[in-house]
């Protein structure tokens, strides 16, 4: 028996059922037979706590690391995309030109931005079933958000700017998990590099191996104006060996590993098509867009560069769909379980036929996602935030367990800060997208629908979008503080014409959510609770349960692999590359230029340290910034991205083809030292110590 705990109660684990590396592991239910077994490794209590507590979590979608006692952060620069664009201005453009602070108090502020850190999970699956049994249906949605406001206000101690509590609904409703994250809401910037080595090769190359980038942006998390101090990885700067045993700590945002093929099909002929194509359309808007100006160019830069990643995520997972193999192969698993209880008549009391309840709600989602859709699509930017201004003043006046997700009394520290960032915007990009959705929803709905007379009324979508616009003082943080801490009273005397309009789309809004809510959500997630029961149950009895692990979350996940090449048709893809071939690779011209100081740099770097590698483990979106460590749990290099294969990751994993793309640690290091002149930190990263910036 083991005297020393991890930080959190053991949850038993299901679903997904993983063959060597696959798999994206809770840190309560790790796959330490399996481990021990291929590589002769068992993470001890210790090992797993250090790697915990060193992790971190960007709220806007990326995982990051501790690497310094003095809250040092290392992350992708397209994680901090954001925060370079937001901090830019006309004389500095350092999302394209990079950052670097030469001393800690010239560590610029994030707008808006947080961190956390994970503090403590509780098993609450008994909890939720109490609170929900015997109701379905919307009574069953409905005690479910209950059960949401009750764990998340019990969870943040009555300190919600200290603590950011999320109630996790693993294997897609058959257990719930509460993890409760430190919260850290001043968060700097340090050091970032120029765009052309971040993202060198640009979308031609993403998703792509050999690769030759330096994805990388640090920053440094205070707390009462200093650094915070927390556990850390050490930072190895020799990076990993071909065969190397590596692990990944990261957030993967979301699989669908073990969603019942109906779902899936759902996915290949209506929602996929549908956003696929509102993203093709809104990215030659912005390529257009960004062709007009410098400035243009600048302010929607980080917007294309996450429209073109989705656009290329999303036709992966599309393209693996219409694989007939994919969805036969999972019609055949229902099948299987589905017969599997109807050979037992307690086990058909038990269970029922909870697929015929997936098709229920998805005949309920068919009817109206395309429609849903076209509404919900404009509601973005400074409509998005008059719409959460209107929310926010409507839920606050409810009981606590009444309120919708993101408006319960644990959330509202966090949406006061994310009112009140000093986020700039730039009106003509906001124009653009704003007209542009407009125009395909008129498309979509035509002109007689009465959504589309409530948002346009006798004006073009170029001309309400224009007016509106131009009408709000929703730009500027203090307006939008003033009408949050106002609440109905202050909401409802607005004549911002932003204002107005959520006002009358609140109605639609609540249709749209509430319907969703409790015609296809809530009888989702009873029926996919009830067929994870059912699957956990099944392999338990063939006592495979420890093989089975949840969908992604965006909770933090531990995967495991090697450093490893692999074949591309008949063609041998070594795992790593080098600096010279990186420069092999550059045209001089975009998206394969590479910075004036990369050129300079090229005669004093050492031409043969590895630069980028690939490894087997198992990685989603929403892992990028993730660290890459050894055994020793040590930092050797920093996920940005999967190669091609990776890109049907949502639906399976292939240990043959699927690889995740790492900078080598080597790199960063000869990058810091001899390229940018960056000594102070590199220091930092070596002794795990702040050092005194020069001048």
């Amino acid at each position: 028996m083991r005297k020393k705990s991890i930080l959190f109660a053991i949850i038993p684990a299901f679903i997904g059922s993983a063959q060597a590396e696959e798999g994206m592991w809770t840190f309560d239910h790790l796959p330490i037979r399996q481990m021990k077994q291929q590589y002769g490794f068992e993470p001890s209590v210790e090992w797993i706590n250090h790697v915990i507590q060193s992790s971190a979590r960007l709220a806007e979608g990326c995982s990051a690391s501790f690497v310094s006692g003095d809250g040092l952060v290392m992350t992708n620069h397209h994680c901090a995309n954001t925060c370079l664009t937001d901090l830019s201005d006309k004389n500095h453009d350092y999302f394209h030109d990079g950052f670097s602070a030469r001393e800690v108090s010239k560590e610029p502020q994030c707008p808006g931005m947080e961190l956390d850190r994970l503090d403590q999970v509780k098993d609450v699956t008994g909890r939720v079933a109490e609170m929900t049994a015997g109701k379905h249906g919307a009574e069953y949605g409905k005690a479910l958000q209950v059960a949401n406001s009750v764990l998340t206000k019990e969870c943040a101690l009555g300190d919600a700017s200290h603590w950011r509590c999320d109630v996790v609904t693993l294997y897609h409703g058959g257990q719930t998990a509460l993890y409760r994250y430190r919260r850290y809401q001043d968060v700097r910037l340090v050091m970032a590099p120029d765009q052309d080595i971040a993202f060198f090769g640009g979308d031609p190359d993403n998703f792509t191996f050999p690769r030759y980038d330096i994805d990388l942006s640090m920053l440094r998390v205070f707390e009462d104006g200093k650094p915070v101090h927390t556990p850390f990885f050490k930072f190895d700067p020799k990076g990993p060996k071909a065969g190397d045993l590596v692990f990944t700590s990261g957030n993967p945002g979301r699989t669908q590993r073990s969603l019942p093929a109906s779902v899936l099909t759902f996915q290949r002929d209506v929602s996929l098509p549908t956003i696929i194509a509102a993203y093709s359309t809104l990215e030659g808007a912005l390529w257009q867009y960004s062709r007009e100006s410098k400035t243009h160019l600048i302010d929607a830069q980080n917007t294309l560069f996450g429209v073109q990643n989705a656009l290329k995520s999303l036709s992966g997972t599309a393209k693996a769909l219409r694989e007939p193999e994919v969805i036969e192969k999972r019609e055949a698993e229902d099948q299987a379980l589905q017969a599997w209880i109807d050979a037992d008549a307690e086990r058909r009391k038990t269970y029922g036929d909870p697929y015929k309840k997936v098709e229920a709600a998805l005949a309920v989602q068919r009817q109206y996602y395309v429609h849903d859709f076209a509404i919900t699509r404009t509601v973005h930017g400074l409509l998005g935030d008059a719409v959460m201004l209107v929310s926010a003043a409507h839920e606050r006046k409810k009981p606590d367990t009444e309120r919708r997700a993101g408006y319960h009394d644990a959330e509202l520290a966090a949406l006061e800060t994310e009112i009140a960032a000093k986020v700039p915007v730039h009106t003509e990009l906001e124009t653009t997208t704003l007209a542009l959705g407009m125009t395909t929803m008129r498309q979509i709905l035509g002109e007689d629908d009465a959504a589309v007379h409530l948002i346009l009324g006798t004006k073009s979508p170029d001309e309400r979008a224009v007016e509106l616009i131009q009408g709000t003082k929703l730009a500027d943080p203090a307006e939008r503080l003033a009408l949050y801490k106002g609440g109905v009273k202050a909401i409802e005397a607005s004549k911002d014409p932003m204002i107005v309009l959520a006002r009358h789309l609140q109605p639609v809004l609540d249709t749209i959510r509430n319907r969703s809510r409790d015609q296809i959500e809530a009888p989702m997630h009873e029926a996919q609770g009830t067929i994870a029961r059912a699957q956990f149950a099944r392999a338990q009895a063939k006592g495979k349960a420890d093989t089975l692990y949840p969908d992604a979350t965006f909770s933090p996940r531990l995967s495991y692999g090697t450093v490893k090449g692999f074949q591309d048709g008949a063609k041998a893809i070594a795992p790593f590359t080098d600096f010279a071939g990186m420069y092999k690779h550059a045209t001089g011209s975009d998206p394969f230029r590479l910075p004036q100081v990369w050129l300079d740099a090229k005669p004093h770097l050492n031409l043969s340290t590895k630069l980028d590698y690939v490894s087997t483990n198992d990685i989603v979106g929403g892992n990028s910034g993730s660290p890459v460590i050894n055994r020793q749990g040590d930092v050797v290099g920093l996920i940005f991205d999967g190669n091609l294969d990776s890109l049907a990751g949502d639906l399976y994993y292939d240990i043959e083809r699927n690889r995740a793309v790492s900078t080598d640690t080597s790199a960063i290091m000869a990058a810091l030292r001899t390229v940018y002149h960056a000594d102070a930190l590199a220091d930092e990263l070596e002794s795990g110590k702040l050092k005194s910036r020069p001048e």
